[in-house]
């Protein structure tokens, strides 16, 4: 333990860069890993947070956050836990599949909106305020399931993440756009006595972005 550290942190994680060669949409499509350099980045994420007691490691059932999280539980002589409710944005499965820069063609003004205001998509089958509520649930969970005085790791994705550390720490959904976390970053809070209570940021890390020797 770290001298001055609360006795339980929670660490969300966001699974490392992805091979997607062809830049398509790949939602929750099977069959997308890790690049080299996402390896890297869940190695380094690893090396990080091998300094904290860490007793449980859970995923994302999709192969991405899965990779980024092995590494991470190997170093504390774990397994991951895989959780379905901690799996990607349900809106972009509308768009699973497609080439970014073909998304407006192929669905007009849905990317515009989703980059202008995301919490009011009306085409989304999920809300984000949905998604804040399913990731955030999933995480209280885990950490109230977490042993006293071990730490909660939990890798995810881009948006789930965000959404969940917005909701935790009693923030809103303005601005939604900034601030999101890097690949493999890890953004680290301290729940209050009682897990629905507002939680508290303690620390955001990021991996160099060089690639892999």
């Amino acid at each position: 333990m770290i001298d001055g550290a609360p006795d339980c942190l929670v660490h969300l994680v966001r699974h490392g860069e992805v091979w997607n060669p062809h830049h398509l949409v790949y939602s929750d499509l099977p069959g997308f890993g890790l690049s080299e350099l996402g390896h890297s980045q869940a190695a380094q994420a690893a090396d990080h947070l091998a300094r904290w007691p860490v007793t449980r490691v859970v995923s994302s059932p999709l192969q991405r956050a899965v990779e980024t999280a092995i590494p991470i539980a190997a170093r504390h002589r774990i397994r991951v836990l895989v959780d379905t409710a901690l799996t990607e944005w349900r809106l972009t499965q509308r768009w699973a599949g497609v080439v970014w820069e073909d998304l407006p063609e192929s669905h007009p003004g849905e990317l515009q909106a989703y980059l202008t205001d995301p919490a009011r998509l009306g085409f989304s089958p999920e809300p984000l305020g949905e998604l804040a509520e399913r990731i955030a649930a999933a995480v209280r969970i885990h950490a109230t399931a977490t042993r006293r005085g071990g730490h909660l790791v939990v890798v995810s994705h881009q948006d789930p993440i965000h959404a969940a550390h917005r909701l935790l720490t009693g923030r809103g959904f303005d601005g939604f756009g900034e601030d999101k976390p890097d690949h493999a970053t890890i953004v680290t809070l301290a729940p209050g006595d009682d897990p629905n209570e507002v939680w508290r940021d303690e620390a955001r890390w990021s991996p160099t972005l060089t690639a892999p020797v």
